[in-house]
């Protein structure tokens, strides 16, 4: 005898739920943007305004843009790369905005979280030290799908290529070739920092658009075209 819907008994909802590596990674950025260990407890100096953490996670997306930290616009707003050095960028990936702003296609976690400050010069400091060492390793792990780092600046290719890194960040980016094929999964192509003060570096270095933002941009159509599911953290 069947007793569903007679109101003897409740019938029973089947809730919709994510997969478990997107909960955790949902939790885990849950606890980043609510972090404050760089003014609770700082190496240094503690930073000098509210922590304002600024991170996209993707549980699809193939490729992960490592920056250094956000700037005083980013840090407004709270969208990265959303300033000239972000228009740059694009350019550099051959992507328009709507394609660099879908968590689908770009993870993006610069190696710290939080618009560091000014230097007495006006520029921007570098990414605070507690960052990294409490969030990269596991933000990385939790999105096992990356198969291309940009790293993107000197602290990112500290952290993303180690001691494959030359001596300056223009010899590293030199040789992008041979640590993107000596890199194991994910690859990892070093790029300087789109940002206007490196324009007399990339006059300098012609070879960077002629050989290297080629093979960048098909590496990233072939990325953008292989999603993974459809699922966004």
């Amino acid at each position: 005898m069947s007793f569903a819907g007679t109101g003897l008994f409740p019938v029973a909802r089947v809730l919709p739920h994510k997969p478990m590596p997107e909960f955790e990674l949902d939790r885990l950025i849950a606890q980043i943007r609510a972090c404050r260990i760089c003014v609770d407890a700082p190496r240094g100096r503690p930073l000098p305004h509210e922590p304002r953490p600024v991170v996209v996670p993707s549980t699809t997306a193939r490729v992960l843009i490592a920056g250094q930290a956000p700037g005083t616009r980013v840090h407004v707003s709270g969208i990265p790369f959303d300033d000239p050095s972000g228009d740059r960028l694009r350019d550099w990936l051959g992507v328009d905005r709507a394609e660099f702003y879908d968590p689908v296609n770009f993870a993006i976690a610069p190696m710290g979280f939080c618009f560091p400050g000014n230097d007495a010069k006006g520029g921007d400091l570098p990414p605070r030290r507690e960052c990294a060492p409490q969030w990269r390793k596991p933000l990385i792990q939790l999105m096992p799908q990356i198969e291309l780092v940009l790293a993107v600046g000197l602290h990112a290719q500290a952290w993303h290529i180690g001691t494959a890194r030359a001596a300056t960040l223009g010899q590293t980016v030199m040789n992008w070739r041979a640590i993107y094929d000596a890199s194991a999964a994910p690859r990892v192509i070093p790029l300087p920092h789109p940002s206007w003060r490196n324009s007399a570096w990339l006059k300098r270095n012609p070879w960077f658009e002629t050989d290297l933002l080629p093979f960048l941009k098909s590496e990233i159509r072939h990325c953008l075209s292989a999603k993974v599911g459809n699922g966004v953290a």
